[in-house]
C-alpha cells in the first residue's frame, strides 16, 4: 500500500473502526535512517493501534530503523516479506526473501532487541517455482525460531518473473486452504490472512475456519465504508456510524491541515470511495477529484461534493 496509506488515510479510516490493526505505507529502513524521519514516521494518537510496516534485509540497518523508531510508540513493527514490486526487488527485500528465511530470521531477531512492541512478518505462500506446501512451512518454522508469533500470510505465490505487482495480486491463485493448515500445524502461532478478501462477511467465514485475523488492503481503500463500518462488530461492538458522521469527524482534521499549509487533495484523495455504490457516488468523486487539487480550495468544495450525495436527484453510481 506504498502512496496509499498515509497518516491522513489513516485517520480516516480509524474513523470508521476503532479496533482494526491500520497499518502505515512500507518505509524501507535506509529511509528512516537517512531520510526525513518525522515525516515518515509521525501519526497522530488517534491511529492507534497503528502498526509501522518496514522493508529491508540487512539486520543491523533494520535494528536501527526500529531503534529510531522507538520513541514514536508504534503497537507494532512489521516486517514486509510479501511486497513483489520491482522497486523492492531491486533492494533485496519484499517478497524475494521468502528465498532467504534464514536472513530473514536474523533480521527479526536484530528488530526485537530493539523494542518492546511485537515484531511480526507479513509474507506470501511462496515466490516463482517453489513448492508452497514443503516452502511455506519451513519458512514459518524458521522465522519462528527466531521469536516471531504473529505472521500475516498472502495467500498467493509471488511470481518475481513475468509478472508485474498489479498481476501479482490478481493472477497467482489464492490457496486459503494451505494458510489454514498453517494455523493447525502451528496453533501455538497468530496466524493471520491476506490476498482475495473483499467483503466482512468473507472475513468472518475465513475466521470461523480458524485464522486468527484477516488483512484487507484494497478493498478497505476502494469501498472503506462497507469494509471498515461494520468491522468493529466482529469483536461484538455496537456499530453506529455513517458515512456522513465519517465526513463531518472529518471536518476539524482538514481544517486543521488547511491551516499548516497543506492541501486539500492531499486529504480527500483517500476519500473518493466512501459512497461507493450510492446515489450520488460518481459526483462525490467528480467535485473532490476536480475541486480538491484548485489552489486555496477548502471545506467549501467538500461540501458541495456532500451535496451531490444528498441531492434526492443525484446521478448514478
Amino acid at each position: 500500500m506504498m502512496d496509499w496509506t498515509d497518516r491522513h488515510c489513516r485517520h480516516f479510516h480509524r474513523l470508521m473502526t476503532g479496533r482494526a490493526m491500520l497499518y502505515t505505507e512500507m518505509v524501507t529502513a535506509a529511509a528512516v535512517i537517512h531520510g526525513p524521519r518525522d515525516r515518515l514516521l509521525a501519526y497522530g494518537q488517534a491511529e492507534h493501534p497503528i502498526a509501522l510496516q518496514l522493508g529491508g534485509s540487512e539486520p543491523a540497518d533494520l535494528a536501527q530503523a526500529v531503534q529510531l523508531a522507538q520513541p514514536f510508540g508504534y503497537d507494532e513493527v512489521n516486517l514486509n516479506v510479501g511486497c513483489p514490486s520491482d522497486r523492492v526487488q531491486s533492494g533485496c527485500f519484499g517478497a524475494v526473501l521468502m528465498e532467504r528465511p534464514g536472513l530473514v530470521a536474523q533480521c527479526v531477531a536484530a528488530m526485537q532487541a530493539e523494542t518492546d512492541a511485537p515484531v511480526t512478518v507479513k509474507c506470501r505462500i511462496g515466490v516463482d517455482d517453489q513448492d508452497p506446501e514443503i516452502v511455506l512451512p519451513e519458512f514459518i518454522e524458521t522465522v519462528a525460531g527466531a521469536g516471531v508469533t504473529h505472521f500475516i500470510i498472502h495467500a498467493r505465490k509471488a511470481w518475481l518473473k513475468g509478472l508485474s505487482p498489479k498481476e501479482n495480486r490478481e493472477i497467482p491463485p489464492l490457496d486459503y486452504d494451505l494458510v489454514l493448515r498453517m494455523k493447525r500445524q502451528f496453533p501455538q502461532l497468530t496466524i493471520c490472512i491476506n490476498g482475495g478478501v473483499a467483503a466482512l462477511d468473507h472475513a468472518r467465514d475465513l475466521l470461523d475456519q480458524g485464522v486468527d485475523g484477516v488483512m484487507i488492503g484494497r478493498a478497505a481503500y476502494h469501498d472503506p465504508a462497507a469494509v471498515l463500518m461494520g468491522a468493529d462488530a466482529l469483536w461484538g461492538d455496537e456499530v453506529g456510524r455513517d458515512a456522513f458522521d465519517v465526513v463531518a469527524n472529518m471536518r476539524p482534521y482538514i481544517a486543521d491541515h488547511l491551516a499548516a499549509g497543506g492541501r486539500l487533495h492531499q486529504i480527500t484523495r483517500h476519500m473518493l470511495g466512501l459512497f461507493h455504490a450510492r446515489p450520488g457516488a460518481r459526483a462525490w468523486r467528480r467535485v473532490l477529484s476536480t475541486g480538491a487539487s484548485c489552489d486555496g480550495a477548502g471545506l467549501e468544495v467538500v461540501e458541495e461534493a456532500l451535496a451531490q450525495v444528498r441531492a434526492p436527484d443525484a446521478d448514478g453510481l
